[in-house]
């Protein structure tokens, strides 16, 4: 087995608390700087940015996986973790269904903009991407898993937006592939409150490019790729996860 890091939280300048500074190779250049070898973007109910970072990673031997942090109806943030561009485009076109239609105002929020490889504004997103979206913990969880990708609750330690802070439990029926933690989050004392055979990650959730690995999973497998990831938390034929 070989040993990658990866940091599965990582914010563009598409989130709207996302620096300016989050374009594709500013990202790129901060993961390898950190010594990555696996990253995920995750921008807030949206997943346009991705597809472009993960194109200009593939020249400098970075795997991306494109996904996006769902807010749901409960006010839960979840990852949504995707390998191809079908898959990406068949969960965007779900986002855009059910994303509140209430207008950004950049003064106040922030910018929304989509950025090509060398830095060019090429869509600016109109709807505001912090709210929740209409659709309940589930009901995503069922959508993600549909188009057979990764399923992690965020951040479960913070007070604001965490599954537990909002729902004060794992539900029963919740299909989960991990659970994650912030940044300074306690590894010791969240495993004990997540089913026992799941794994918890820590991740980023870097908005600034300072801020990417600052905390890393050490994902050991035979090589690089979406199944072997998947593989890495489930347990299987040897392949496994570690927390730093």
């Amino acid at each position: 087995m070989k040993t990658y890091l990866a940091d599965l939280h990582i914010h563009t300048v598409l989130s709207p608390c996302g620096s300016l500074e989050m374009s594709p190779k500013t990202i790129v250049n901060a993961a390898l700087k950190a010594k990555l070898d696996i990253i995920a973007i995750t921008d807030h109910n949206s997943t346009k940015q991705a597809p472009i970072i993960k194109q200009f990673a593939e020249t400098k031997k970075l795997f991306v996986l494109m996904g996006a942090e769902v807010c749901t109806k409960e006010e839960v943030h979840c990852l949504a973790l995707f390998e191809t561009e079908e898959q990406r485009l068949d969960f965007q076109q779900y986002l855009d269904v059910n994303l509140m239609k209430v207008k950004n105002d950049p003064n106040k929020f922030g910018y929304q903009v989509v950025v090509d490889a060398d830095e060019l504004i090429q869509e600016e997103e109109e709807n505001l991407l912090i709210f929740a979206i209409d659709q309940n913990i589930h009901e995503v969880e069922q959508k993600v898993h549909a188009l057979n990708g990764i399923f992690i609750p965020a951040h479960i330690d913070r007070p604001m937006n965490g599954l537990f802070s909002h729902l004060a439990f794992v539900p029963e029926k919740l299909q989960c592939d991990a659970f994650g933690l912030s940044a300074n989050g306690n590894y010791s004392e969240w495993l004990k409150k997540i089913p026992s055979e799941k794994v918890l990650l820590r991740n980023s959730d870097a908005h600034c490019p300072e801020q990417i690995g600052s905390s890393v999973n050490r994902f050991e497998m035979e090589s690089i790729s979406f199944e072997e990831l998947k593989m890495a938390l489930q347990g299987i034929n040897g392949r496994k996860v570690k927390v730093e």
